[in-house]
């Protein structure tokens, strides 16, 4: 999707604004995001991004429509010399200029703004202290409806080693195993009972998105996770059991993708 490149609608801000605003630098490991430049002048005052969670757009009539998916927010702080007027009629111009449906506001000068195209969504806010709140969720499909049989994860250990587990879900950045997983779950149990002999490491997998020490523990608190609940909720003997935490170092697919990061996000069983 092309970027939307901010239309100046008014006279170019002071030399001065931009010898400060240059001044001052965007937060560690913050960026614009490729959809949508900054307003002259501005910096990322902070940041934050998941592959999967949910936010509430503003609509007409002070309604809400709830979606999910991948979703980003960035915090801007605006130059002195901006009025919010200004600000509100640069942003909904480029939106609008892009080929965004505009689905709420916005309303006067100081107006938030709710845009989409296809399955992108946008919200605009303009609050107190100078600064503009930009989010944009990209819908994702995040439900997992296939989960691996007893069969499977025998045949995948059988004749590769290792098998990954499906239906074994987190939410983002969390370790707690969700309930969902339970059908997950109970047919490793089946496995392993079934195989009072077979050992084997569980392996805890993240994407790069993020700090690398960051996912190295993610991983290992998952993977310990899962031990915990197949011996206390499951009666798996321990013995059985080894957790281990790989964290980004050993993806499956690319990362450049949210599909490939959907991939490498996996709990394996690997035969020990």
């Amino acid at each position: 999707m092309k970027t939307i490149r901010i239309l100046l609608l008014c006279l170019a801000l002071p030399l001065a604004a931009h010898l400060s605003a240059a001044q001052t630098q965007d937060a560690k490991g913050c960026k614009d995001s490729p959809l949508l430049s900054r307003f002259p002048g501005s910096y990322i005052h902070d940041c934050t991004h998941s592959d999967d969670d949910s936010f509430e757009f503003p609509m007409p009539s002070n309604g809400r429509k709830k979606l999910e998916g991948d979703l980003t927010n960035i915090t801007y702080v605006l130059p002195d010399s901006a009025s919010h007027p200004q600000v509100v009629r640069n942003e909904f111009t480029a939106l609008k200029s892009a080929g965004y449906t505009i689905d709420n506001g916005p309303e006067g000068g100081e107006g938030r703004i709710t845009a989409h195209m296809g399955k992108t969504w946008m919200f605009v806010d303009f609050g107190g202290g100078n600064k503009m709140w930009l989010t944009i969720l990209v819908q994702t499909q995040l439900t997992q409806d296939v989960v691996a049989t007893a069969a499977a994860l025998s045949s995948g250990i059988s004749g590769a080693g290792h098998v990954v587990v499906t239906g074994i879900l987190f939410d983002t950045a969390k370790a707690e195993v969700k309930p969902e997983s339970d059908p997950a779950l109970q047919e490793v149990a089946k496995l392993l009972k079934g195989n009072p002999s077979l050992k084997v490491y569980v392996v805890g997998h993240t994407d790069n998105a993020g700090a690398f020490a960051a996912n190295m523990d993610l991983s290992k608190r998952r993977a310990a996770a899962v031990v915990a609940a197949l011996t206390t909720k499951y009666g798996v003997s321990a013995a059985q059991l080894q957790p281990i935490g790989d964290g980004p170092t050993a993806p499956v697919a690319s990362n450049d993708s949210e599909d490939g990061r959907a991939l490498n996000r996996r709990v394996e069983l690997v035969k020990q």
